[in-house]
């Protein structure tokens, strides 16, 4: 996953990004609220906010989110545990409320279980402005209408659906798609580049090095 942190304690700030970094997460992070308004984009999937931070707080941050139609999973940590604020918190749309201290550990867990839940809350995906999937019927959809592609082309689209804002790496592909098959990755490349090239919107991420995804589309 692309998380976004914002925590204005440095020392904080740093072991939280290391141990994101470590299971696996890529992680920016920033100290400033006003900071995290001016670079937000679609491309996050997850947000980690504190609430008392420089400039713009945590909740004013989700809030302008909100007005602007940015809709990102977000979990808070505060070392406030005032019950008006924890209601506020899941008012605004915040997933989780973390209280400080915590264990990186208990992050951790409530991470995975936004993972999971983002994963299977829908059958229906938007990857792009036009492009939708719908897991159940296995159909890729431009504009409502549905699109012909190959077998192998659709189990891309599929493994690469079910992994939603994750990355899938060649293993991966050469289990689920190529049977286990002795395949090599740029014959795994050259594939997914056919694809592409099919499709009228470049969705399909290319991770360098590691393998590929699709973000779930949010509509500003």
């Amino acid at each position: 996953m692309k998380i976004l942190l914002l925590e204005d304690e440095l020392m904080l700030n740093n072991a939280i990004s290391e141990y994101l970094k470590s299971i696996g997460h890529m992680v920016e992070s920033f100290l400033d609220g006003a900071e995290v308004l001016n670079n937000i984009e679609q491309g996050y999937d997850l947000l980690i906010l504190d609430v008392n931070v420089p400039n713009v707080d945590g909740f004013s941050v989700l809030e302008e989110l909100n007005n602007r139609k940015i809709h990102i999973p977000t979990i808070f940590i505060s070392a406030q545990i005032d019950i008006e604020d924890i209601t506020k918190a899941y008012n605004l749309g915040a997933r989780e409320y973390l209280k400080k201290p915590f264990h990186l550990g208990e992050l951790g867990i409530k991470i995975n279980q936004i993972l999971k839940k983002e994963q299977n809350n829908t059958t229906h995906i938007k990857f792009s402005e036009n492009y939708s999937y719908s897991k159940d019927k296995q159909t890729l959809y431009f504009n409502g209408e549905p699109q012909n592609l190959t077998k192998k082309q659709l189990e891309i689209i599929h493994i690469l659906a079910l992994n939603i804002n994750m990355i899938v790496d060649f293993e991966r592909f050469r289990v689920d798609v190529w049977d286990a098959e002795n395949i090599d990755n740029p014959t795994i490349r050259a594939e997914i580049s056919r694809l592409k090239k099919s499709l009228k919107e470049d969705f399909i991420k290319n991770i360098r090095g590691l393998g590929y995804k699709i973000d779930r589309y949010y509509s500003i």
